[in-house]
Parts: C-alpha cells; structure tokens; sequence
C-alpha cells in the first residue's frame, strides 16, 4: 500500500495576515506621553547685555533640600503653606510712584515686592531632592499664579482666567479665536506675569 503525502499548508496567506495583525495594535494602541511643564525660555540675546537690576525685595526665594524640605525666605515651610505664601508675595502691591500696584489686595508692606510685575519666584533644589516634591512644588507656585489671575479675571470680566484660556483654546467654542478674548486674556497675563526662575 502507498503512503499518503502529507498535505502542505498554505502559507501565502501568512504575511498578510501578519501585517493586518500590525496594522490593527498599531492603530489600537495608545502611547502616553509627557506634558512636562509649560515654560517660557528667555531669548536669545547678545552677550553684552547687561542684566536688569533687581532689588532683593521683589525676589521670593525657594529652596528644596535633599530631604524634600522647603525653607522659603530662609524659613521651614510646610508645602500647604507656599501657595498663601507666594499669593502674600506676588500681591503686596509695596511700590510707590511709578512701581504703585492699583489693583493689588496685599498687606503693601514696603519690605516685600513692589508690584506683581516686578515681584521673582526664584526656585532651587538640590541634586538630591525627589521629583515628586520638586513637581508639587512647580505645582503650588502655578497655582499661586493662577489664583491671582482668576481672581483678577472675575473682578474685569466676571468669568475665571482658565474658563477663558479653555474658551479660547476650544474649536467648538463660539468664541474660539476671538480678538476680544485674546485681549482679556494678555491683559491678566501682563497684570500678573508668571516669571518664575530657576536657579542652578
């Protein structure tokens, strides 16, 4: 009796099932990613310009230790503590004359920043420090800004600042794009710039 061949399998098919298997995870799947953290460098400027004058009083120090410890202006903080702390500083509203903040709600002790313009959150850590507290950190000073601005924006327009950034960032907003949002928006952003410096 003759033996049967065994049958062969078609593996024509076998690449183009592969590549559609491919196809369907690459389209499937979602790859995270990192936001980081939103910062405006400065420009690119010749080597001979002087640095602005700063005084010392519109600078609000911050420093993270190796053991996540803050002392902020040579004193121990509590994290809980540095938002109140940074929104005390940013509205002091201290100056006089042409460095007179009208709309600032602090304490205008002429010992602390003069106005939120010229008011410096300078922010250092040690190599040691942990990422978690240096982005809590990063965290409550965004805040102290975002505060002030929201506070400010329910004051000229009645509406919060992030309700106004998220409005005009939105497409289906009706006032995407809008000149005059743009134009409420610039204003709290030159009432209370975010300048935020990190020193190495």
């Amino acid at each position: 009796m003759a033996k049967r061949a065994a049958p062969e399998v078609n593996a024509g098919s076998m690449a183009d099932i592969a590549f559609l298997l491919l196809i369907f995870f690459l389209v499937t799947t979602t790859i995270e990613t990192d936001t980081g953290l939103s910062r405006k460098l400065p420009p690119i400027d010749d080597q001979n310009v002087e640095p602005p004058v700063i005084k010392q009083k519109n600078i609000f120090t911050v420093l993270i230790n190796k053991n996540d410890q803050l002392l902020v202006e040579d004193e121990l903080m509590e994290l809980k503590d540095l938002r109140k702390a940074a929104v005390e500083f940013l509205d002091n509203g201290g100056g006089a004359g042409d460095d007179a903040c009208g709309y600032c709600k602090g304490k205008r002790d002429p010992k602390s920043s003069d106005n939120p313009d010229k008011a410096i959150i300078s922010l250092k850590n040690e190599r040691e420090t942990s990422y978690s507290m240096y982005i809590s950190v990063q965290n409550e000073l965004v805040a102290a800004y975002n505060e002030l601005r929201n506070r400010r924006a329910q004051e000229l327009f009645g509406r919060a600042f992030k309700e106004m950034e998220i409005a005009y960032d939105d497409s289906r907003s009706p006032e995407f794009k809008s000149e005059k949002l743009k134009e409420k928006i610039e204003k709290i952003k030159l009432e209370y710039p975010q300048k935020l410096s990190e020193v190495q």
